[in-house]
């Protein structure tokens, strides 16, 4: 609104908040800056308490969805974990991050987040206010890049999300290209996506199969990372078993005097901050 403000002479309802010798303009530009100011406090308060809850869920596996605005992002987010979150055919329909586990649930549990939706030429202000839920892609293991491949457009853009998570620094993370949407598409136009697009995977969020396909290829996907490793639980230190059980794959468990003995699949930063918790020092 700034920029546009012009002077069109007084009005009595503005008065009593204006300052001494203050032209209405000023007073509107001034109310302008100092909202501007509490907006930017709130979004800082905001990214604090998203920065917290990312360094309580540090070590675990996060899968982010990424891609134009209507792209399905939410559909296959509900697909993948269950949850009921919202799906709307409309620009920003996503403005928050929204965080959950993948279902069924895998050992160590698999985070999946959506993210708000991207459009041509996103404005960099924007960018800013949506720092947040971009964030998580930032910080996710695997992204997964989402097109609605029944539109003629979708390769603009998949060009426009591409680069605009470049510009927040989260292109150093695997990707996979998910073609949504194919339920749409008949026979020839599949074999032709297949052909410009061979490593992409098809598949509608409406359908069952497909959604359990690409369940299972995010899996495998984060058990690649999964190393093998032997822990003693000491019993002051049962609550660690309860929390390996959730964050690992628990292979065997054993009890024995000094406590639990657990043949665990891992990811490293997990196993070196049980190790640290337990006060081992790694070789």
């Amino acid at each position: 609104m700034a920029p546009r403000l012009r002077e069109t002479g007084s009005r009595g309802e503005r008065q009593a908040g204006r300052g001494a010798g203050e032209t209405e303009l000023e007073f509107d530009r001034r109310r302008i800056r100092d909202r501007m100011a509490e907006l930017r406090r709130e979004l800082e308060a905001v990214h604090r308490e998203q920065d917290h809850r990312r360094e309580h869920r540090a070590g675990q596996p996060t899968v982010a969805l990424v891609g134009y605005t209507n792209a399905g992002k939410s559909s296959l987010m509900r697909a993948l974990t269950g949850s009921e979150v919202l799906v709307a055919d409309q620009l920003f329909a996503t403005l928050d991050t929204t965080i959950r586990a993948l279902h069924p649930e895998s050992h160590p549990r698999i985070l999946v987040s959506d993210t708000v939706g991207f459009i041509k030429k996103l404005p960099h202000d924007l960018v800013a206010s949506f720092r947040s839920t971009l964030d998580e892609a930032r910080h996710a293991g695997l992204l997964l890049f989402l097109v609605d491949a029944s539109d003629p457009t979708f390769r603009d853009q998949y060009a426009v999300t591409r680069e605009v998570i470049g510009e927040i620094g989260a292109m150093q993370a695997p990707s996979r290209l998910i073609l949504n949407k194919v339920d749409r598409l008949d026979e020839e136009q599949r074999a032709e996506l297949q052909r410009e697009f061979p490593d992409a995977i098809q598949m509608s969020a409406l359908n069952k199969d497909d959604v359990a396909r690409l369940h299972a290829t995010i899996v495998a996907f984060f058990g690649q990372a999964l190393v093998e490793a032997e822990l003693l639980i000491p019993w002051p230190q049962h609550a660690l078993v309860a929390q390996l059980h959730g964050e690992a794959q628990v292979l065997s468990e054993a009890h024995e005097e000094a406590g639990t003995r657990l043949h665990v699949r891992i990811e490293p930063d997990t196993l070196k901050r049980v190790r640290g918790a337990l006060g081992e020092v790694e070789a």
